[in-house]
């Protein structure tokens, strides 16, 4: 057993319970909001948070792992405040969210860039684990990076090398954001492996947008956690392909790899209407529909079991 902080004190692993592995409560460009969204109200969006939360609590969800990041939204008081109103434990992540360049507090500081310094993400991201975010006192649990198709760019090559270095000095785990038709999955896997990151605390984000079962068992085969975490985006892939490709992989022997989620929030300001991704893109979809689905199909409830409580428990405990 391990400690985790959440965003309303320091929990152990074993009261993770039912864990879903990627869900944000907040999502948006919050220099944008500040500036712009001129129908923003603090306490509507707070409370509407905090009632999506316990509905969830109540359909038996224990945690979730929020990876909002930087540029994401992140604004970690606006967390405690959703989190001191709920007995959801929420644990939050460090990282940053790009699929090509640094933001410009990053981009001219590090190796061999114009001031040739230490890499300042890798340091940044150590303190939000074993220090704080800001002066909040809330500690990161996890770490956060991301490749989509671009590929290895400049900026996500620094963001992953930090994210693996502070992963292997703390011991936090990573969700790794991926695109999985470009299979770029393998690709951070590798490289977060050549910076020292232990394979078994390393989930493959978003894997579970393909049904392309030789892919998956590769990620599996070598160590890592297949995040199978867009539940509810029927538009990337449609619900009885999710469940199906579940269900092949527990056939085969892989559920101690499998770690489920939706990718939904709360709020997010990426698009007028979010349904346009899939009418059942919320927080209920996997509690109502995915795993009475999983069910029907076959599988027991020491694999649910394993899925939701165990592979997330263990993401926090190898090692410790």
């Amino acid at each position: 057993m391990s400690t985790i902080p959440t965003a309303a004190g320091t929990i152990d692993s074993g009261q993770l319970g039912n864990t879903l592995v990627h869900e944000h409560v907040f999502s948006l460009g919050e220099e944008y909001r500040l500036n712009y969204d001129r129908e923003w109200d603090e306490e509507e969006k707070v409370a509407q948070a905090v009632s999506d939360l316990n509905g969830l609590k109540a359909l038996g969800i224990d945690s979730i792992l929020d990876p909002t990041v930087l540029g994401l939204g992140r604004y970690i008081p606006r967390i405690q405040t959703v989190a001191q109103q709920t007995e959801l434990n929420i644990v939050v992540a460090t990282g940053l969210y790009t699929f090509n360049e640094l933001p410009p507090q990053f981009s001219y500081r590090g190796p061999g860039e114009i001031l040739d310094v230490p890499e300042p993400l890798t340091e940044l991201f150590i303190k939000d684990i074993t220090e704080g975010i800001g002066d909040t006192g809330v500690r990161a649990a996890f770490l956060k990076c991301a490749i989509d198709q671009p590929g290895l760019t400049w900026g996500v090559e620094r963001t992953m090398r930090a994210v693996a270095q502070a992963s292997a000095e703390t011991g936090a785990p990573i969700t790794v954001h991926t695109h999985a038709s470009s299979e770029t999955g393998l690709v951070a896997q590798k490289l977060l492996l050549e910076e020292g990151a232990d394979p078994a605390r390393i989930v493959i984000g978003h894997s579970g947008d393909t049904t392309d079962l030789d892919y998956l068992t590769k990620l599996a085969d070598n160590g890592s956690l297949l995040g199978m975490d867009r539940f509810g985006i029927d538009k990337f892939l449609p619900f009885e392909q999710r469940v199906a490709t579940v269900v092949e992989l527990v056939r085969r022997g892989y559920t101690d790899s499998i770690v489920i989620s939706h990718d939904a929030s709360c709020y997010i300001d990426f698009f007028e209407d979010p349904t346009v991704f899939g009418e059942n893109w919320n927080y209920r979809h996997i509690s109502e529909d995915v795993l009475p689905a999983l069910r029907e199909a076959g599988v027991g409830e020491d694999d649910i079991d394993t899925i939701l409580v165990k592979n997330p428990r263990r993401y926090f405990e190898q090692g410790s």
